[in-house]
C-alpha cells in the first residue's frame, strides 16, 4: 500500500510579516532567516541604538527647555532681524525623528525576541543616518548659540529624576524577557556569559542609582520654606505686550508681589521701558519713522517715542499663542498701548505697594545722557513718589553715590558673588538667571539674609524645585500659570522615597528571576536531572512541543542530524516522553 504525504499547511503569521516587512522589507516567508545577524547589520544596529539615545536626550532637552522658548526666539530675532517662533519647526522635526527612530528600535527588539535575523532596509539606513547627522548638527548649533541652556538638563533631573529612574527600571525589567530568550537560544557559553554580564551590570546600576539621585523636593514637608514671591518679568508678557502699562496691570491682577522691567534713557533724558536695542520688534517704528527703524532706541526723544504704538505687534505676531484667549475689551486695550516710561511704572507700583526691579542700560558713548544716565534715573524715582524701600537698584556704576543720594533703595546685584562679598559691598539682594545657582548656594544666601531672585521661571516644575530649594522670589513671564501652583508639584520625605525605590528594586529582581526561570525551565530541568549528554535543540524542542512554535522545524532538523552519529534512541526517547509523534506529524511514509 502506498501512503501519500499530506500537503503541509502553513499558518499565516501576519504580525511577523509586518515586523520583518516594515523593518527590512522581508514580507515573504522565504525571505526571512533565523541565521545569526551579520557583522555589518550588527554595526547598523549599534548606529540605530546610538541615534535613539542621542535623540532621546535631544527630545528631553527641548521638552524641558519649554521654560525658555521666548529667550530662544529672542536670540533668533537678534540674528535674523525678524520675529518668528523658531521652536515650532525644531519641535516638529524632533518629535517626528524621535518617533521614527523609536519605532525602528521597537521593531529591532521584536526581531531579537522572535529570533529573526536583523536586516535593516537601505531606506531606513538613510533615514537613521539623516536623523543622526541632523541631531548632531542641532546639538552643535545650540552649543554655540545657546550653550547656557544645557544647564536645564541637570536642573530638570531634580524634578524628574526619581520618576525617570522608575521608568528605566521598568523598561530594564521588561527587557529581561528578551535577554532570557537570547540566553536560552545561544549555543556558545561565552555568548551567554557576555549577555548576562552586560544585562546584570545595567540592572545593578539601576538598582543603586537612587543613592546618587538628589532633589530638593526629597525632604520632610515640615521643612518646606514659604512660597516664593512672584515678580512679573516685563509685566505679564504672555497675555499682554511686554513692558507696557497694560502688561504690568495684568500682572498685578495675578497677585504678583513685584514688577521687573528693562530701562533705557531717551535722548532728552527720560527713562523708558524697552527690552531690545531697537524699536523694530515691539513698536510700529517702521511705519511712523521708516528711516529710523534700525536706530538705537535711546536716540529717540520722548516726544517721538510717545507717537509709537507698542501693542499692535503683539496682536499681529502672537508670540505666545495667546491672542485667541483675549476678550474684545482686552484686545482693544492691547491695540492702544504706547511706550511706557519708568516714572509711569513706579507710580503704578507705588499705588499697589509692590516692589520694582529694573535693569538699566547705559546709553552709547555719543548719547547726550551718557554721563548723566544715573542722575536721570534717580530723578525719575524721586518724581514718582514711590518709597525707596520698594525699588531694587541694580546698576553697579556709581553705587556709592547712589547710596548717598537714595540710602533706602534696595541695593541689588545682577552678578553672582559670594554672600561675604555682597555684605561687604552693602548689597542685600541678588538677581540672577536660575541656572548658575545650585541648591547649596541657595541655602548659603538664605543663611546670610541675602534676598535671592531668580529669572525667568515660567514652568511649574521649575518653580517647585526652586521653592523646595528655599528661593525667596522668582521673576516670571507667566504669573498667570504660577498663580495656580499653591504647593510644589511633588514633595516626598526621604524615608518614604527610600522605601519606594527599595521596593521597586525588590519587585524588579523578583520579576527578572521569574522570567529567567520560566524561559529556561527546560534547560534547568535537564541539568538538574543529571543528564550529561544533551543538545540545545533537544531542550528547546522539548519546550516547543507543548505549544506550537515557528522554530520547531529548524530544531527538528538540527536534532535529526545531531543524532545520526549516535543513533535515534535519544531523540525517540525525547518524543515519547513528550507524547509527540514526529513522523506522523510530518506525514512521512513508512
Amino acid at each position: 500500500m502506498v501512503k501519500h504525504q499530506p500537503l503541509q499547511v502553513y499558518e499565516r503569521q501576519l504580525c511577523l510579516s509586518c515586523i520583518t516587512g516594515i523593518y527590512g522589507c522581508r514580507w515573504k516567508r522565504y525571505q526571512r532567516s533565523h541565521d545569526d545577524t551579520t557583522k555589518w547589520e550588527l554595526l547598523w544596529s549599534l548606529v540605530l541604538l546610538l541615534t535613539f539615545c542621542l535623540l532621546l536626550v535631544w527630545f528631553y532637552f527641548w521638552w524641558e527647555a519649554h521654560n525658555d522658548y521666548s529667550e530662544f526666539n529672542w536670540f533668533l530675532y537678534n540674528r535674523s532681524g525678524e520675529w518668528s517662533d523658531g521652536t515650532v519647526p525644531i519641535l516638529a522635526t524632533t518629535a517626528a525623528g524621535f518617533t521614527y527612530i523609536a519605532f525602528l528600535m521597537v521593531l529591532a527588539l521584536c526581531h531579537i525576541a522572535l529570533g529573526q535575523q536583523l536586516n535593516l532596509h537601505w531606506l531606513h539606513k538613510i533615514g537613521v543616518t539623516a536623523a543622526l547627522f541632523t541631531t548632531v548638527a542641532g546639538v552643535i548649533a545650540i552649543n554655540q548659540t545657546w550653550g547656557q541652556e544645557w544647564d536645564v538638563i541637570p536642573i530638570s533631573l531634580q524634578a524628574t529624576g526619581p520618576f525617570l529612574h522608575f521608568g528605566a527600571l521598568a523598561a530594564a525589567t521588561a527587557l529581561s524577557w528578551i535577554v532570557a530568550g537570547q540566553v536560552m537560544r545561544a549555543e556558545k557559553t561565552i555568548f551567554q556569559v557576555v549577555i548576562m554580564l552586560l544585562y546584570l551590570s545595567v540592572l545593578l546600576g539601576l538598582y543603586v542609582l537612587p543613592l546618587y539621585i538628589t532633589s530638593p523636593c526629597i525632604m520632610e514637608p515640615a521643612n518646606l520654606s514659604p512660597r516664593p514671591d512672584v515678580i512679573g518679568h516685563q509685566g505679564a508678557p504672555m497675555v499682554a505686550p511686554e513692558n507696557t502699562l497694560w502688561s504690568f496691570q495684568r500682572a498685578l491682577q495675578m497677585n504678583v508681589t513685584g514688577l521687573e522691567a528693562d530701562v533705557s534713557i531717551s535722548s532728552d533724558g527720560v527713562p523708558f521701558l524697552i527690552h531690545d536695542r531697537t524699536l523694530q520688534r515691539t513698536t510700529d517704528v517702521e511705519k511712523v519713522f521708516p528711516d529710523r527703524q534700525m536706530e538705537d532706541a535711546s536716540f529717540f526723544n520722548w516726544t517721538d517715542l510717545r507717537q509709537l504704538n507698542a501693542g499692535q505687534w503683539f496682536l499681529k505676531d502672537d508670540p505666545f499663542w495667546t491672542v485667541d484667549t483675549l476678550t474684545v475689551n482686552e484686545t482693544a486695550r492691547v491695540a492702544n498701548q504706547s511706550v511706557c516710561s519708568l516714572e509711569q511704572l513706579l507710580k503704578l507700583s507705588s499705588y499697589h505697594n509692590t516692589t520694582v526691579v529694573f535693569r538699566l542700560r547705559r546709553p552709547p558713548t555719543d548719547h547726550p545722557c551718557y554721563y548723566s544716565w544715573i542722575n536721570d534715573t534717580l530723578g525719575a524715582v524721586q518724581r514718582s513718589g514711590i518709597p525707596q524701600s520698594l525699588v531694587m537698584w541694580t546698576p553697579d556704576e556709581h553705587r556709592d553715590q547712589v547710596k548717598q543720594l537714595a540710602p533706602d533703595l534696595i541695593q541689588t546685584s545682577v552678578e553672582k558673588r559670594s554672600p561675604q562679598h555682597l555684605q561687604q559691598l552693602g548689597i542685600s539682594s541678588l538677581l540672577l538667571r536660575y541656572n548658575p545657582v545650585i541648591t547649596q548656594e541657595i541655602s548659603e544666601f538664605v543663611e546670610s539674609h541675602i534676598n535671592l531672585t531668580l529669572y525667568t521661571v515660567n514652568e511649574p516644575w521649575l518653580y517647585s524645585v526652586l521653592w523646595c530649594s528655599g528661593v525667596s522670589s522668582v521673576s516670571s513671564e507667566a504669573p498667570h500659570i504660577l498663580k495656580k501652583v499653591p504647593y510644589p508639584i511633588w514633595l516626598m520625605g526621604p524615608h518614604k522615597y527610600t522605601l519606594l525605590w527599595v521596593s521597586a528594586d525588590v519587585i524588579s529582581f523578583a520579576v527578572v528571576i521569574g522570567i529567567f526561570v520560566f524561559q529556561n525551565y527546560h534547560m534547568i530541568r535537564y541539568r538538574m536531572s543529571g543528564m550529561h549528554r544533551y543538545h540545545p535543540e533537544q531542550i528547546m524542542l522539548s519546550a516547543a512541543v507543548r505549544r506550537p512554535s515557528r522554530d520547531m522545524s529548524v530544531m527538528k532538523e538540527k536534532l535529526i542530524f545531531s543524532e545520526m552519529g549516535n543513533g535515534l534512541d535519544s531523540a525517540e526517547e525525547l518524543y515519547t516522553d513528550n507524547s509527540y509523534d514526529y513522523y506522523n506529524t510530518q506525514g512521512v511514509g513508512q
